[in-house]
């Protein structure tokens, strides 16, 4: 595991996932509350995954150039960068239009058929 990872299993989950994925829901928030796409969301999650690599090998002496750690990182910080973007973008278009989308669940919002009278209905 530490060579697909570049670095230990704890030093990934803590640095990685833990402190810089806080950092990759909060930029998948911030696009989705400025209506970006979520590949810009990609595209910020890529700067994380690099930043990611260098405080890994700065503080925990871990492999600086991993590529497999690099993909690791960014996959992972995508994940969580558009998890947290799904679920701003669902909350922004059910608040924002009441009128025409209902929630479905935390991911998913429905369009509400005219005439039904749900309207109001959160």
């Amino acid at each position: 595991m530490e060579a697909l990872l570049g670095t230990s299993l704890p030093v990934f989950l803590g640095l990685t996932v833990v402190l810089v994925g806080a950092a990759a829901w909060l930029t998948g928030r911030a696009m989705a509350e400025h209506w970006r796409g979520p590949w810009h969301v990609l595209a910020a999650c890529l700067g994380l995954a690099v930043a990611a690599r260098f405080l890994t090998f700065a503080l925990f002496r871990g492999e600086l150039w991993s590529l497999s750690g690099f993909l690791a990182s960014w996959l992972v910080l995508s994940a969580i960068g558009l998890l947290g973007f799904r679920i701003t973008h669902v909350a922004r278009m059910v608040r924002q239009y009441p009128w025409r989308f209902r929630r479905v669940s935390p991911f998913a919002y429905e369009e509400i058929e005219p005439g039904r009278g749900d309207a109001g209905r959160p």
